[in-house]
């Protein structure tokens, strides 16, 4: 069973694989299906990592809107064929750098055993 520092590991990976095809730019993520399931996938990965934490980590670390990035999540898997390119390309270039800070600095208060 995978614990909270692993999860919350997992999202790092996720939003570097992000930022790896994000750089490419908004034209790219318009003009390649591929870069949008990518970007879309690993944005569903962050959803799950998330919403398997402990409630109890989420209650530690407020600064994040844990229930916003599970309602990303959901909308990912089950909404598949209504998914908005515009909402999921904001979420890139608005959020992605605040939650990997977020993210990097709940780890740390973590320590390495946790």
């Amino acid at each position: 069973m995978r614990d909270g520092r692993q999860r919350l590991l997992d999202v790092l990976e996720a939003v570097a694989r992000i930022e790896r095809y994000a750089a490419r730019g908004r034209a790219a993520f318009d003009a390649d299906e591929l870069i949008q399931n990518w970007i879309t996938s690993h944005l569903l990965l962050i959803g799950e990592a998330c919403r398997a934490l402990s409630p109890t980590l989420r209650h530690l670390h407020p600064q994040l809107p844990w229930r916003q990035i599970v309602g990303m999540r959901h909308i990912l898997v089950h909404e598949y064929f209504g998914i908005d390119r515009e909402i999921v390309w904001s979420v890139v270039e608005k959020d992605l750098a605040e939650l990997k800070k977020q993210v990097t600095s709940i780890l740390a208060s973590l320590g390495p055993d946790a």
